[in-house]
């Protein structure tokens, strides 16, 4: 069986127009998941909804997208990745109108699950762009530049949504979404190549059924973990219970059928769940610090007391632009030294910068918070989570481009909740045994050693050359 990616075009496109393409789909995606940041209590206002409620509807976007990437970039390899893209942008447009459109918090609910199809807008970009791009420095350049873009987006969009909302009220973000989901969907159909998998079959509808059960069950476990004393935690375990379920249902389905989702083989082979478990310890490890522990810290009245509408410039924004400026020097590094060298070096330094960060605990002040925003983002937003999101390409099978980058989301979001239940735990239950400090110090010290597993599991992740070479012995022998 031939390798070659088949093409169903004769045009061409350069190396410019599919990078800006691929760009303008991630900015599409990214302002569905960040641009809201500082927008949901004037969401909240002008909706008369409860907090509570509009955090719901967040909850709902982000499990629908970590959902869909789980099923669309396979789906992509059989029956087009420009398809697909397109697809998911048209549809993702559609859910900005109906949010903007939004009467009351119901409907607002059900635009965000609809705008959750852009979940997979990332993985399916990289593959789009190994796709039209095979050599592999110029790749791991370019996904680097794609990725990090991704990243640095989320620290200037919540800026402007928040000056849109207070100007013009929250629907006007939604209709910027709108606008940019139309722009991505022209610059998509012009700027990249129909491709998809080597194989023709049907796709795997019940095993992707069964995958989206477990999964979906378990990220709503660890979302009700997250409320800490106030969750139910029989409901807790009933959806763990049907997670791990869902999960052998799934492992049997796709253990028996002709053509599954992805093979058995693959899941019992270290390039899928050495990779899985670092991305998940990765994200465990350092998501809920940079994301909930710093931001809170900096706003305490005890530390540095800092606003709400100032916040952000000492923390999330710097943190965002430093991964921005950072990805693409880590890219060009990684083609030369190796995705896994450079991950295992990024894990190192961001260990360093949480013990900065237990330091900070102790001497708050806007720029101590500064620089380990900009120790973090450098070392994580731009060095760690590029090179995960690389790995889940380059580590995919040639028959199956989509199951691992898909599998790999599902990783990152499933790490991101773990992390929000597991530190802020230890941060809520030390702090009030010991003191603010102390219970800081300890959510950031167990957010330590979860990367310190990390790294250890890194180790069990295949060189990519490696897998390469076994592959093709694996398709010359067959």
């Amino acid at each position: 069986m031939s390798t070659k990616v088949m093409e169903t075009t004769r045009r061409t496109t350069g190396t410019v127009g599919l990078v800006l393409a691929l760009l303008s789909a991630i900015l599409a995606f990214q302002l569905n998941a960040s641009m809201l940041s500082p927008v949901l209590a004037t969401m909240e206002r002008e909706l008369n909804a409860t907090a509570v409620q509009i955090g719901v509807s967040q909850t709902a976007f982000f499990t629908a997208a970590a959902l869909f990437s789980l099923v669309l970039p396979r789906w992509g390899d059989l029956i087009g990745r420009r398809k697909i893209m397109i697809g998911m942008l048209v549809v993702t447009a559609l859910g900005s109108v109906a949010a903007a459109l939004s009467v009351n918090v119901y409907m607002l609910f059900v635009a965000r699950i609809i705008q959750g199809v852009s979940g997979p807008i990332v993985p399916m970009a990289l593959i789009m762009l190994r796709a039209q791009m095979p050599d592999e420095k110029r790749y791991a350049f370019w996904m680097a530049v794609l990725t990090s873009v991704n990243g640095g987006i989320a620290g200037v969009d919540a800026l402007a949504g928040g000056w849109l909302a207070a100007n013009y009220g929250f629907r006007s973000v939604f209709w910027t979404m709108a606008v940019v989901a139309v722009l991505a969907i022209v610059f998509v159909r012009l700027g990249t190549l129909e491709t998809r998998g080597e194989q023709s079959q049907k796709m795997d509808w019940g095993g992707a059924f069964a995958l989206v059960v477990s999964l979906g069950a378990i990220l709503t476990a660890f979302n009700e973990l997250g409320k800490l004393d106030q969750a139910n935690f029989v409901l807790v375990g009933i959806l763990l219970v049907v997670g791990v379920v869902a999960f052998f249902i799934f492992w049997r389905i796709e253990s028996t059928i002709e053509h599954p989702l992805v093979t058995t083989t693959y899941m019992k082979q270290r390039r899928t769940w050495g990779l899985l478990l670092t991305t998940v310890l990765t994200m465990t490890g350092i998501f809920a610090i940079m994301n909930g522990l710093i931001p809170n810290l900096a706003q305490s009245p005890e530390f540095a007391g800092l606003g709400a509408d100032t916040v952000s410039w000492f923390t999330l924004t710097p943190y965002a632009l430093a991964g921005l400026i950072m990805g693409p020097i880590a890219g060009k590094i990684a083609g030369k030294l190796g995705y896994l060298s450079v991950l295992r070096g990024g894990l190192v330094v961001t260990l360093l910068g949480i013990f900065f960060a237990m330091y900070v605990v102790t001497n708050t002040t806007p720029i101590t918070l500064l620089i380990v925003s900009l120790w973090i983002g450098i070392s994580y937003a731009g060095v760690c989570n590029i090179m995960l999101n690389g790995l889940g390409v380059v580590l995919s099978p040639k028959d199956n481009q989509g199951y691992l980058p898909g599998m790999n989301s599902g990783a990152f979001n499933i790490g991101a909740g773990l992390s929000f239940a597991l530190l802020f735990m230890v941060n809520t239950t030390v702090g009030a045994a010991q003191g603010e400090a102390a219970g800081y110090q300890a959510g950031m010290l167990t957010g330590a050693i979860i990367i310190v597993l990390a790294l250890v599991a890194s180790f069990l992740i295949p060189s990519p050359a490696r897998v390469e070479e076994e592959d093709q012995q694996a398709a010359a022998a067959a």
